[in-house]
């Protein structure tokens, strides 16, 4: 299909307008021009320590965890309200997703990036799990995807404000639904990093991470810079490489779908060369907005017009009716722009000259407990619709991010989704349902624009963490960034004793103590994303990691398991402060 004819079908379908200001192809994995990947291997550190364990936590654990269960099969008349009950995090309707369709190319041993292999993981509860892990085990389950790359300073085109990023993810669906992204721009200046939450399958965020990080670095470029690479496309020449990208030997990619993400990347390059306002490119800043804005677009016509093949189909299909929250930093000499769709979270983390630690966050997080994001939906619709399109913290009582890529389900007019879903495509094989959200009234209720922030680097400023929300359900911002500090420099934050804390008794004395005990115990784990996760599954109220609940976390059965945690995907971004000038200077 060629681009022109793209171009002109994209505008019939969303209606001829612009965006207001100008979204992205995987260029890997295919020898496709436009790519370089540094692929990294994980670093597997076993600990030879002996188990010390009682089993009076676990055997409560497996007892409440079975009720739960039974609570749910009770529940599940129809397999589209499955874990309506049980799970606290993101949707209550959605079907449980096992893996894509099998006529996706993924083998039917790949649990997907992130999962944790069979034999570490139970798969039913139709038999007590062993939930005494050993120290070994346990550091082999949250070892599996970890990722540590240290920056060049100086890489022949500029100084890097990046010193190293340090990465990790813990499933708890199967496969995970979370991805993640990190990439050095090689067109302009800069890294970006990006974490992204799936929900109603992996798909949309499979997708949005193999392609968000093009758009946005595509709008950055000059018009120099893409007529160069048009011309090197049109004449079949070597294209120069847009991105070298930084991936885990678990990552993969949707390869049946390269060359549709190809043609829509040059789609949107070819607008930008046409408008007479790009000049030298955009703002880092107008760059993710537009990225955002414009990817989106492209996610919602490729599940409307005919594919080359029905692989292609059935996965754009997939990847628009599944959905995907978003959270992307740019960082460059000059600071830090981060672009947010949805409930993953940016925290910067400063040392003051104190020696004390700030989190200074960089995102709001978009669900119901944000009084700004709730009111900016509800006033997108009818009065009368006040009480009905925020129900039970959920969007029209479903859906509990309030933006989000992908989720056609909550954009489209009932008429296009029946037109859509009723093309001839197996949609149960997809795991696909057509039902539509109660009050379903004056769609679309949902979008994907970011909101934007950005940040002056400072010198005291020296790192950023970016992860899903099933961290920070568990953290606290300002625990999170404490806990890397102490990893980091290897000192142990201990605050003085407040006014209250004087007055104690000697049992509440006692309790601090312990409390201050733990927190001394030097960090176990080299990767600092690993030492958070670690602390988010383990840490009990005196503050210490405690073996037993540890163990009996990671050793939940799968289809236990997401009731108790979300899927946990974590970046933590050191900066390099000898490169970051004081604002007087």
């Amino acid at each position: 299909m060629g681009t022109r004819l793209l171009s002109k079908m994209r505008k019939e379908i969303v209606g001829g307008k612009d965006l207001e200001k100008p979204g992205a192809v995987n260029l890997q994995e295919r020898n496709l021009p436009g790519c370089e990947i540094v692929r990294l291997d994980n670093r597997q550190h076993l600990s030879g320590l002996k188990p010390e364990m009682s089993g009076t936590l676990c055997s409560w654990f497996l007892h409440f965890a079975k009720r739960s269960a039974l609570s749910v099969s009770r529940n599940q008349q129809h397999r589209l309200y499955y874990r309506c009950c049980c799970s606290p995090h993101r949707l209550v309707t959605w079907p449980k997703r096992t893996r894509l369709s099998s006529s996706s190319s993924h083998s039917g041993s790949d649990l997907g990036p992130g999962s944790v292999p069979g034999a570490q993981r139970h798969s039913s509860t139709s038999q007590d799990p062993d939930f005494q892990l050993t120290p070994a085990q346990i550091n082999g389950i949250l070892r599996t995807n970890e990722q540590a790359v240290s920056i060049p300073e100086f890489d022949g085109r500029g100084l890097s404000a990046v010193l190293k990023f340090e990465s990790n993810q813990l499933p708890a669906n199967t496969p995970n639904e979370d991805r993640r992204s990190a990439a050095t721009c090689l067109q302009t200046k800069g890294m970006m990093f990006g974490v992204f939450d799936g929900h109603g399958g992996y798909a949309c965020a499979q997708a949005v991470s193999e392609r968000l990080l093009y758009y946005v670095a595509v709008a950055l470029m000059s018009q120099g810079s893409l007529e160069e690479v048009e011309d090197a496309i049109e004449t079949l020449r070597p294209v120069p490489p847009i991105l070298q990208w930084y991936k885990h030997h678990n990552d993969y990619n949707f390869r049946e779908s390269a060359s549709l993400y190809l043609e829509h990347l040059r789609v949107f390059w070819q607008e930008l060369l046409e408008s007479e306002e790009h000049g030298e490119g955009m703002s880092p800043r107008d760059a993710l907005d537009y990225a955002f804005r414009r990817l989106d677009e492209d996610i919602s016509l490729e599940a409307q017009v005919p594919l080359d093949s029905g692989l292609m189909r059935n996965t754009a299909l997939q990847v628009a009716f599944a959905g995907s929250t978003a959270c992307v930093a740019h960082v460059d000499t000059e600071g830090v722009h981060v672009a947010n769709t949805g409930d993953c979270r940016a925290v910067l983390g400063a040392q003051e000259e104190d020696g004390s630690w700030t989190a200074l966050p960089l995102s709001r997080d978009h669900n119901a407990l944000n009084t700004a994001e709730l009111d900016r939906v509800r006033s997108q619709h009818p009065r009368s619709e006040r009480r009905t399109v925020v129900t039970d913290e959920r969007l029209l009582g479903i859906l509990m991010p309030l933006r989000a890529f992908g989720d056609m389900r909550f954009k489209w007019s009932r008429e296009l989704q029946q037109s859509v879903l009723e093309s001839g495509c197996d949609l149960e094989s997809l795991n696909i349902y057509q039902y539509t959200p109660p009050n379903y009234l004056t769609p679309p209720y949902l979008e994907a624009a970011p909101e934007l922030a950005y940040h002056r680097l400072r010198p005291q400023d020296r790192f950023l963490i970016l992860a899903s929300d099933g961290l920070w359900d568990m953290l606290g911002s300002q625990e999170a960034v404490r806990l890397v500090a102490e990893h980091l420099t290897g000192v142990h934050l201990q605050a003085p004793l407040s006014a209250r804390e004087r007055q104690m008794n000697l049992g509440q004395m006692h309790s601090l103590l312990l409390q201050r005990r733990a927190r001394a115990v030097p960090a176990i784990d080299p990767n600092s994303a690993t030492h958070l996760i670690r602390h988010a599954l383990g840490t009990n109220e005196y503050g210490e990691v405690e073996q037993e609940r540890l163990s009996a976390m990671l050793a939940l059965p799968e289809d236990l398991a997401r009731m108790y945690r979300d899927d946990i995907t974590v970046t933590i971004v050191y900066f390099n402060s000898n490169l970051i000038k004081p604002r007087d200077a």
